[in-house]
């Protein structure tokens, strides 16, 4: 990231974050399921994005949800980003984006040649009842004879 973009990017999120009337929620957002360290100390987050999460994490969800109707050119605007109609470009977007990303999980890769065993509830049994077995094979071919 060139040093121009980095600079924009730092400005547009301290505008976000400082002045707008857009993404008012009234308590702190915390996602305890999937991070219960919290967002600053989970690692997947900087310090800055954190915070903008939890101060702006109860708007968003609702916005993305269709509990919060939006009230703002750029909440209707991150409200089609959530429906999957335009792609994320403002920092809210993508700080969103990155969220959603996250809380889906980490897809799991197998190392080639690993060997999953079945559950014990998938395992086959089988009954043999001893009744049909005979006890002596020799006896069987005299009688044929």
């Amino acid at each position: 990231m060139s040093q121009q973009s980095y600079t924009n990017a730092t400005q547009s999120i301290d505008a976000i974050a400082n002045g707008s009337q857009s993404f008012v929620s009234t308590k702190r957002f915390f996602d305890d399921i999937h991070f219960p360290k919290g967002f600053k100390r989970c690692g997947d987050f900087t310090n800055k994005e954190a915070e903008l999460l939890e101060i702006h994490g109860h708007a968003l969800k609702n916005l993305s949800e269709g509990t919060q109707l939006p009230c703002s050119p750029d909440e209707d605007q991150f409200v089609k980003v959530a429906q999957g109609l335009l792609s994320p470009m403002a920092p809210m977007e993508l700080l969103w984006a990155k969220y959603t990303t996250l809380t889906k999980g980490k897809p799991f890769y197998a190392v080639v040649g690993t060997i999953h065993m079945p559950t014990q509830s998938s395992k086959v049994e089988i009954e043999i009842d001893f009744d049909d077995v005979e006890d002596d094979p020799d006896e069987e071919v005299t009688e044929e004879q």
